[in-house]
């Protein structure tokens, strides 16, 4: 955010730093500010400062979102500070160090084991590239091999080629939106990935959302924002035939 909120010419600094049993992160910035009034819901679900920021940047307003529930799933916190419009921002994130002397016993190893998602393709597709980027992280993490795209155009054209175990896909998509895709996909023979197992990862969150997703060749949905532990195990249950 840091660099999509700061225009040529500003300037971005990141400092990290140990306090007392923590580590700080700081990303500080010389960008559009964030309004005091906006400060309290900067971290909401689906909220944007403005409707023209939204026009300009994009964004479902998920991104931070995320970081949060990433920062606290770690044990950590992250707060954001501006000063107002235009006059840069401040996110500072703690995290507690690992205490060293504490080694895990083998039971606690066996009873921590992640999943292995090794030798599986999957093929992703999301027009936003903080979540693509995020998934490809998250699941390359686990062991998968992972091509992201930005459209549904992308994903037909690269399918037959990359021949994907799954497909995890968005649903609101300009152009071509996950329901077409899908519905496009499931015409494909089967060699080509015609039935390939799908997973819509959308903020499209109501029963009948979800339906529409099922009826349109889905066979699972994961809600936006989303658990790296609940899409792993979309992911797993899928492959394993475990609908």
């Amino acid at each position: 955010n840091a660099i999509k909120f700061t225009p040529q010419q500003g300037q971005i600094n990141i400092y990290l730093e140990r306090v007392g049993n923590q580590a700080q992160i700081t990303v500080s910035d010389t960008g559009k500010g964030i309004l005091p009034s906006f400060l309290p819901y900067i971290f909401d679900s689906f909220r944007q400062e403005d409707a023209s920021t939204t026009r300009r940047y994009g964004g479902l307003g998920l991104g931070l979102t995320i970081v949060r529930q990433l920062v606290e799933s770690h044990g950590g916190t992250i707060t954001a500070d501006s000063p107002g419009e235009g006059l840069g921002a401040t996110f500072t994130i703690h995290l507690p160090l690992l205490n060293t002397q504490v080694a895990p016993t083998k039971t606690m190893q066996l009873d921590q084991e992640e999943p292995n998602l090794t030798g599986i393709r999957v093929l992703t597709v999301d027009d936003e590239p903080d979540t693509r980027i995020l998934i490809s992280i998250m699941l390359s993490k686990f062991g998968a091999e992972v091509m992201s795209v930005a459209s549904g155009v992308e994903a037909l054209a690269c399918i037959a080629s990359f021949q994907p175990n799954i497909l995890v896909s968005d649903i609101g998509m300009p152009e071509m939106d996950g329901y077409t895709l899908v519905r496009q996909i499931r015409s494909l023979p089967a060699e080509q990935g015609g039935k390939i197992p799908a997973i819509a990862l959308t903020a499209y969150v109501l029963d009948e959302d979800r339906q529409r997703a099922l009826t349109h060749g889905y066979q699972r949905q994961v809600n936006k924002p989303f658990e790296i532990d609940v899409l792993v195990e979309a992911i797993q249950s899928l492959i394993t035939g475990e609908v």
